[in-house]
């Protein structure tokens, strides 16, 4: 009867230690070890790592877009400027041309002096001083007074515009005047086949006259510019509106004054 409780308190002893040993190996790891605990990541950030620091935000985006701001700044600033300047350089531009128009006389002894009075087509200056209508002085004649007729260049290019020069010298100890007027010295250009080409007073914008003093002793000069346009008399349709290439006569005639006469060519480039 001993032995039979002997052996149940021994097998009492061995089913308890069993079932604890059992559940200290499910609680450990491998080895013994107890299993470290997982740490679950919190959310990402998903914006620059540093956007507070001076010249831009990762990548270089932020100094990309401070650089084109500049750009535009600095556009914007100097486009309003120079847009004045150019207003005040095409202001002064515009006065120069009109100087340019009204045309210069050149070797001129006094102010009045300017532009003087042609046909369609030409356009003239006169050297002297330009007196007012009814003019006291005494008109030139031929006993006193000679011309001479020249073309500034033997020949003229495409583009060039031919211009003459009818000079009026004094050899008497008085002043005289003689009227440039488009009807009063007319200026006639005629191909070398004697086909009439343009006149000064063909077609002229205005009748009146254009006296210029003669000085004593002196001489005074009157230059003639013609733009290549032909005419007709008595402001008819001409057959060809610009003169075309070849040799030319010009004539100019003062009433009291021998016609002077000199050739010129208008050549190929």
């Amino acid at each position: 009867m001993l032995l039979l409780l002997l052996v149940i308190t021994a097998l009492v002893v061995w089913a308890v230690n069993f079932r604890d040993g059992g559940g200290g190996n499910r609680a450990d790891g491998p080895g013994g070890r107890t299993p470290v605990p997982s740490i679950t990541p919190g959310p990402s950030a998903s914006g620059p790592l540093n956007s507070s620091r001076p010249g831009g935000s990762v990548g270089g985006g932020s100094s990309d877009g401070g650089s084109t701001d500049g750009a535009g700044d600095s556009g914007a600033t100097d486009g309003s400027s120079s847009g004045g300047d150019a207003g005040d350089t095409g202001g002064s531009g515009a006065d120069g041309g009109a100087g340019a128009d009204g045309g210069s006389a050149s070797g001129g002894t006094d102010s009045s002096s300017g532009s003087g009075v042609s046909g369609s087509g030409g356009s003239g200056s006169g050297g002297g001083a330009q007196l007012p209508a009814g003019s006291s002085l005494p008109d030139c004649t031929s006993s006193s007074v000679t011309l001479s007729l020249r073309s500034e260049h033997n020949s003229y290019e495409p583009g060039e515009k031919p211009t003459f020069m009818l000079t009026a010298t004094n050899s008497s100890g008085v002043g005289c005047k003689l009227d440039f007027g488009a009807t009063a010295a007319v200026f006639t250009v005629s191909d070398v086949d004697d086909n009439h080409r343009w006149a000064s007073d063909d077609c002229p914008r205005s009748r009146s006259g254009y006296l210029l003093q003669v000085p004593a002793n002196s001489s005074t000069t009157y230059e003639l510019r013609w733009d290549r346009s032909t005419s007709a008399p008595q402001c008819a349709t001409p057959k060809v509106r610009t003169a075309p290439l070849g040799t030319y006569l010009v004539e100019a005639r003062l009433p009291g004054f021998q016609p002077k006469q000199t050739s010129f060519v208008l050549k190929d480039a």
